[in-house]
């Protein structure tokens, strides 16, 4: 009990009872922020690496229609000189 003052003992008590529920329920809260900070980091990290993932696969997308576009011209090319030289 507190010491006598002009307030209620039961409103001393009551005050008393809550600050001490804060202060132990203090680190429960303390560790359910860090779980979902933690969790909303990993989860932008698998988006993140969902993101480079579908990036990487357009620009080799990319790459191999300009390979195959290049192999597919070679010939197309040296029949087009042949045939110049042909007809000169």
């Amino acid at each position: 009990m507190a010491d006598p003052t002009a307030v209620n003992d039961q409103i001393t008590d009551a005050v008393t009872q809550a600050n001490t529920k804060v202060l132990g329920d203090a680190p429960a809260v303390a560790m359910g922020n860090l779980f979902a900070a933690t969790a909303q980091a990993l989860s932008n990290a698998a988006h993140n690496a969902t993101e480079s993932q579908q990036q990487s696969n357009e620009t080799m997308l990319a790459s191999t229609t300009q390979g195959v576009s290049t192999l597919l011209s070679v010939d197309t090319a040296s029949t087009g000189e042949a045939t110049k030289e042909i007809f000169e």
